[in-house]
């Protein structure tokens, strides 16, 4: 087994916020608060959670978009937060990112063939016709005309424009692609058409991917691996087969039970959800799933669980089920 391109360890990005009048409150946001994982080299690994879990700002701030507070990332076993000057450079071009908007992450003013051009030349990859002439390859490789080079962001459509997205992120040959919910705002038929490119681009390529959702589907299509984040923190990790066939988290099995299953014998029936999740900046103390956890006990509310694991199958929890 290959050792792994990327290590998160320790990862946390708080966000500390005032609110109020005449007298503010200060309070911190624990977004991130203690994450780790590692991707092997063309490896597809999951991060799944509720809207508002953290994970976005996970994958951020390990390409340090968002500069986080502590923890340490390595890739390719270079620290990436020690990184400055050149070598963050050079390290950017190795870690590429896709965003989740298609709409918002193209710059309207700009041709595509600027957009695609620009990353080539601030790097020096390339300049002037070789630099076109890459831009159009990678524009049809991802499956758009020579023909879009001359033309704006506005005039494609949302699929066409996370195509645009997907190929300014190849751009520089990257090894590890972060993608942050790349289909979510994409309609149903266009979000396959995108996972088949996704998937084709990473057996072609030898791509290793980050890849950030809700959707229990998606991931279980297009990942190898997956953790699932509660509130800033991981309680689950291990194979996609595994993790939502016999889920150890209670969380993880509300995801699943949650999730649209193509089942006409299961027409009307809908699991219950219990309760809401909670405010990062206010986690319930303990374990931070407890007060919606079917299975608290005493020691659930006052201690947070100690990692369990089982075979590369682990979960934060008192009681895993099958630990």
């Amino acid at each position: 087994m290959s050792a792994p391109i990327l290590t998160v360890s320790g990862l946390r990005r708080h966000f500390v916020q005032t609110k109020g009048f005449p007298r503010p409150v200060t309070t911190t946001v624990r977004a991130v608060d203690g994450v780790d994982f590692s991707i092997r080299p063309g490896e597809a690994f999951g991060l799944v959670g509720e809207s508002g879990c953290g994970k976005s700002t996970a994958a951020r701030a390990l390409l340090r978009l968002i500069e986080p507070d502590d923890g340490e990332i390595r890739f390719a076993g270079q620290d990436v937060r020690a990184a400055s000057g050149r070598d963050l450079v050079a390290l950017r071009r190795r870690m590429q990112i896709i965003f989740q908007d298609p709409y918002s992450s193209l710059n309207p003013r700009r041709t595509i063939g600027r957009t695609l051009m620009e990353p080539l030349e601030v790097h020096g990859v390339a300049r002037g016709e070789a630099a076109r002439a890459r831009s159009i390859a990678l524009l049809e490789e991802v499956g758009l005309p020579p023909a879009a080079m001359g033309r704006y962001p506005h005039e494609f459509s949302g699929g066409q424009r996370q195509r645009i997205g997907i190929a300014r992120a190849l751009a520089l040959e990257p090894e590890l692609i972060v993608a942050d919910e790349p289909v979510s705002a994409l309609d149903v038929s266009v979000q396959a058409q995108v996972l088949l490119l996704l998937k084709d681009l990473q057996r072609r390529r030898g791509l290793a991917f980050l890849f950030v959702s809700h959707d229990l589907g998606v991931i279980s299509w297009f990942c190898s691996r997956v953790a699932v984040m509660y509130l800033g923190r991981i309680v689950e990790q291990g194979p996609v087969a595994q993790v939502f066939a016999t889920p150890r988290h209670p969380y993880t099995a509300m995801l699943r039970d949650a999730s649209p299953i193509p089942d006409p014998s299961r027409r009307g029936i809908l699991p219950r959800v219990i309760g809401e999740i909670p405010s990062a900046a206010a986690p319930p103390p303990g374990c931070h799933f407890h007060p919606r956890c079917p299975k608290a006990t005493e020691i659930c509310r006052t201690t947070y669980p100690e990692w369990n694991d089982a075979g590369g199958h682990g979960a934060a929890c008192h009681h895993p089920e099958g630990g």
